[in-house]
């Protein structure tokens, strides 16, 4: 893995893990233009890491308090003291985040009639030959946008109607289980499909449920925080200690580099996104995920015919 191919991917990643585009579908895209067909899991898994640092940094304070209030909830569980309808907001925060991050033992349920599991998939997806995938994948990420731009708008006109806001900050801030578990599931279904946003996603079934849609996003990315660490865990197992026993050669410099500029492209991609969400700007995500996801369709069609990737001339690999 040459350095500069490191950086242009740490840069993507730090742009697209936070951004509603995809960061696995557009690290596809990258990987699939340098020919790349090795080792793309692992790296993509470090480079989920680095973005891990984005987001305590812009979320410091709140995951302090999170980490505080857990300490205390568990303190009061052993007591005796917990009473579910008395948690305050950052109780009912950490309650809800727990909650949504049980949908992922979803993706570890065999897949019938194959030695796989459904988290495999997403290995297999990145491979070229499924580059079609990619590009199917972000045109539903357009098209699930889409819906949660309208869905918000609704909720704005719904609570304005009744003069529940003024300034268009409509929507719920405080999360049920029903909530929770919806957006645990749309994020499983995300970590299956590189095109699929789970920023986005997430975001989109939030909005759904009627939350909040700062609110939401919050929620979003502090719910990507816990699962991108059990992701390394054991991705990053699987790439250092095989099954078939063989050592694997990795360059670490290069992934240290990549994490080090995902972390910093992903902590003021952050800020855009929030930004972008408050003035109401979703369209050009709209628009640009359904181009993209156009061009790589209409590129990867051209690939299966031929059995070669047009960039690189390399054999498509399934």
């Amino acid at each position: 893995m040459e350095m500069l191919s490191s950086i242009v991917q740490g840069i993507i990643q730090g742009l697209t893990e936070f951004l509603p585009v995809s960061s696995s579908g557009h690290l596809n895209i990258t990987q699939h233009l340098f020919g790349m067909q090795e080792e793309n899991l692992f790296f993509s898994v470090m480079l989920h890491i680095g973005t891990l640092a984005a987001v305590i940094g812009v979320y410091i304070k709140l995951v302090a308090s999170l980490l505080k209030a857990f300490g205390l909830m568990v303190k009061d569980i052993f007591t005796g003291k917990f009473k579910w309808k008395e948690m305050d907001n950052e109780r009912n925060m950490v309650m809800m985040l727990i909650i949504g991050l049980i949908p992922l033992f979803l993706l570890f349920i065999p897949i019938p009639g194959t030695d796989m599991k459904i988290k495999d998939l997403a290995e297999m997806f990145a491979k070229s030959g499924y580059f079609i995938v990619v590009g199917i994948s972000l045109m539903v990420t357009s098209l699930l946008l889409l819906i949660g731009d309208l869905m918000n708008r609704h909720t704005v006109k719904v609570w304005k109607e009744k003069g529940m806001t003024k300034d268009g900050s409509a929507g719920r801030k405080r999360y049920t289980v029903v909530d929770a578990v919806t957006v645990g599931i749309v994020q499983c279904v995300a970590a299956i499909f590189p095109g699929v946003s789970r920023s986005g996603s997430t975001l989109v079934a939030s909005q759904v449920r009627g939350i909040n849609k700062q609110a939401a996003l919050d929620y979003s990315f502090l719910l990507g925080t816990p699962a991108i660490v059990a992701a390394a865990i054991l991705e990053g197992k699987d790439a250092l200690f095989p099954d078939n026993g063989e050592a694997v050669q990795i360059d670490y410099l290069p992934v240290l580099v990549g994490m080090i500029v995902a972390a910093f492209v992903g902590f003021f991609a952050i800020k855009l996104f929030k930004w972008l969400l408050k003035t109401d700007r979703m369209y050009f995500f709209i628009i640009y995920t359904a181009l993209v996801g156009i061009t790589v369709t209409i590129i990867s069609v051209i690939e299966l015919s031929n059995g070669t990737n047009i960039v690189t001339g390399q054999p498509l690999v399934f």
